[in-house]
């Protein structure tokens, strides 16, 4: 299987339907697949070769959707670089990957010279933006109209096709590999449902195109033979606006988004009727919110997917009809038809329906492993099994339910992210003696950041100081928002934090410990 496959089956099939609506500008299959083959032949031209790696710095567009299939058609791989990352980090998955161009749009222009001075390894970088375009780049349109269209690859199979960068245990991000094989076996096992997407809909992009996510349901659309409608990114009343004008069917957004467009004080004013599926991930929803988006879409079905990047990224789905059942609306849903799930001890064996254990999978869908780090790689993926470091149960119909996360990891707003990278940021305060840094409930984004403090003997140092400190070294939703200063951290006798203990006034009400 190769990503390329579905582009050029709709250009067989349905050459002149549309392939993608961004604001005005509106291509068909055969427009878009054109000006992919042009882009490919460009990027050959620019010396990247099959296996190179290629990444993009921008907002959703038309052109992050002929970037993920131009690269592909290549046989090189693709990058989507985290929008909402510190300029150390981006620098850091550049290097760490070998990133060699770069496409940047309009909202980040001004991070191509710092990102050119930590990194002197980019060959190009290319401007796909609209604005004016900055010195010392290529003008993606340019490229295009000068290049004659190249024979696909169809580079496939157990190949790379992107590097996937997710937090890291060790405080830095990692690169996840995956392969065409990796995501086509997801996206096919999702559309098999039968409930995941609208066959020949349109797909709203309003989730970061960047996140595994929404790359999983833009795999899942093209296979589907949907047009695709991309905003810039998620506000309320630019879903509000792209639904009601482009008469969307299908969207992916997290529980937090959904309630933001479902409380929409302007809501009433724009024709939402065309809404036939929302995906939603990182969380279950909320009842009352869940209730108030059904009365919203009244014609729409929801779905929650679990999973994780390394999973390409599904691996189970509580599907429209098991929303309808109140006892299941806290589940992650059942296996997905492509992976199958199981919860183990620690030894790796299944325990008995009901018992807690880590949930474990296994399928086409698991990575090849992390970028250059094949000691996590193997303490990850063990016997085929990719061990999530979620503890859950599982019930006897094979529902799945979260109920705590082995790992150090806190989900805030549909975003990953690992403690240690966080207490990194904080410890570096020259006023820090010791920290923890934990998930705690909050109504909005589900789970908050929330970091625990000793200060040093004759030091003080307030919060607002920790969150501009933090700023300046980690993505903004990975900084703390809130802050407690204590005497002392409790300690095992190992020496270990306890941070179920610190943990314990926020969750204590709940029998689980994540949301």
């Amino acid at each position: 299987m190769y990503l390329t496959q579905s582009l050029h089956r709709a250009v067989q099939q349905r050459p002149g339907d549309i392939a993608t609506i961004c604001g005005d500008r509106v291509r068909t299959v055969a427009e878009s697949a054109d000006r992919i083959a042009r882009f490919a032949g460009a990027l050959r031209e620019l010396g990247i070769e099959q296996g190179d790696r290629v990444g993009i710095l921008a907002l959703n567009s038309d052109r992050y959707h002929e970037y993920y299939l131009a690269v592909a058609w290549l046989g090189a791989v693709v990058n989507p670089v985290n929008i909402r990352w510190s300029p150390a980090e981006i620098i850091y998955s550049l290097r760490d990957s070998g990133t060699s161009v770069l496409l940047v749009d309009d909202a980040f222009a001004t991070a191509i010279a710092p990102i050119r001075a930590g990194f002197d390894g980019l060959r190009a970088v290319i401007f796909l933006g609209d604005g004016e375009q900055p010195s010392e780049t290529l003008s993606y349109e340019q490229l295009i109209a000068g290049h004659e269209p190249i024979e696909d690859t169809r580079t496939g199979g157990d190949a790379l096709l992107g590097v996937f960068y997710t937090g890291g245990t060790t405080g830095h991000p990692k690169g996840v590999m995956l392969s065409h094989n990796n995501v086509v076996a997801s996206g096919m096992g999702s559309l098999a449902t039968g409930f995941v997407l609208s066959k020949g809909g349109r797909l709203l992009h309003a989730a970061p195109m960047f996140h595994a996510a929404d790359f999983a349901l833009w795999t899942v659309g093209n296979l589907a033979g949907v047009t695709h409608v991309t905003v810039p990114m998620f506000t309320p009343k630019g879903v509000l606006r792209a639904i009601s004008e482009h008469r969307t069917t299908d969207g992916l957004l997290v529980p937090t988004m959904i309630q933001m467009l479902v409380d929409d004080p302007d809501r009433a004013d724009y024709d939402l009727s065309s809404m036939r599926q929302f995906v939603y991930g990182a969380s279950p929803i909320s009842e009352a919110v869940l209730e108030r988006a059904m009365k919203a879409f009244p014609a729409a079905g929801f779905t929650q997917a679990y999973g994780m990047t390394e999973l390409s990224p599904i691996a189970t789905l509580l599907s429209p009809a098991d929303h309808a059942r109140p006892e299941l609306r806290r589940a992650a849903g059942r296996a997905a038809p492509h992976v199958e799930v199981r919860v183990v001890d620690e030894f790796g064996n299944e325990v008995p329906r009901g018992t807690v254990g880590e949930v474990v999978a296994k399928g086409d869908n698991v990575m090849l492993g992390y970028w250059n780090k094949p000691e996590e790689t193997a303490a990850a993926v063990r016997d085929g099994w990719m061990h999530t470091g979620d503890g859950g149960r599982m019930d006897e119909q094979g529902y799945v339910f979260i109920v705590d996360r082995l790992k150090d990891m806190v989900i805030t707003g549909g975003e990953n992210v690992y403690s240690i990278e966080v207490e990194n940021a904080v410890a570096s305060h020259p006023a820090v003696a010791s920290c923890a840094v934990i998930g705690i409930p909050d109504p909005r984004w589900g789970e908050r950041v929330h970091a625990v403090i000793v200060t040093l003997p004759g030091k003080t140092v307030s919060e607002a100081e920790i969150h501009d400190h933090c700023k300046e070294l980690i993505a903004n939703y990975k900084v703390p928002r809130s802050v407690a200063f204590v005497d002392a951290l409790p300690i095992s006798g190992a020496g270990k934090i306890l941070k179920r203990e610190l943990r314990k006034q926020f969750w204590d009400e709940t029998d689980t410990q994540v949301s």
